[in-house]
């Protein structure tokens, strides 16, 4: 009997330079990935902080939350995020994140997009504390959303992947040293989106 907690579809492997980029389109089965859509946009304490950009202050356009190990902030585009403790469910969805890309996550960042008004600028998760060739497993949850990615030095390499409801997408290597990546605003109207992204704090 298949197990309704994971779909072990086979993963979509990019082919491009200076990353590695795999992508698991139904690495949760649709009834668990509804249910944990749903717990997660109920049970996390979700904040909105504000980011400085070209000088001027904005909120931030989505929701956040950050939970980790050993009360280790977490820091990007001047903001400082103090981490919760783990709760059960991050703590298994840590473990399945874990198994499938080989790494030992200390942290995971969670996004919230509420619409498709929310969205994630141009960057790269290659802060000092993640250390070199930084390993970033990317859950989705809810409203699917375009994912671009971008060659820092040939603006010609792009990609363009639809992170689907209950999918899981892994970047390894020199991935984040080479590319940069973001989640654009859309004009259609669409629900809200959760993102977990996984990642060591060295």
């Amino acid at each position: 009997m298949k197990s309704l907690f994971e779909n072990t579809s086979e993963p979509v492997y990019f082919n491009v330079p200076d990353a590695e980029i795999s992508y698991y389109p139904h690495f949760f089965e649709e009834q668990k990935s509804e249910e944990l859509f749903k717990e997660l946009l109920q049970t996390i304490p979700w904040q909105q902080d504000d980011i400085k950009v070209f000088g001027k202050v904005h909120a931030q356009p989505r929701l956040t939350a950050l939970f980790g190990n050993d009360g280790k902030p977490y820091s990007y585009s001047n903001i400082k995020m103090q981490p919760h403790s783990w709760n059960p469910i991050l703590r298994d969805l840590k473990q399945k994140a874990e198994a499938i890309s080989a790494t030992d996550f200390t942290t995971v960042l969670l996004n919230l997009y509420r619409d498709g008004k929310d969205s994630n600028g141009w960057h790269a998760d290659n802060e000092k504390e993640l250390g070199v060739n930084p390993v970033i497993a990317s859950l989705s949850f809810g409203a699917e959303r375009y994912f671009h990615l971008q060659h820092n030095t040939d603006k010609n390499l792009k990609i363009k992947i639809l992170l689907e409801h209950g999918s899981l997408l892994v970047m390894k290597g020199t991935t984040q040293h080479f590319w940069k990546h973001q989640i654009p605003k859309t004009a259609k109207p669409i629900g809200s989106r959760i993102n977990l992204t996984f990642r060591s704090i060295v």
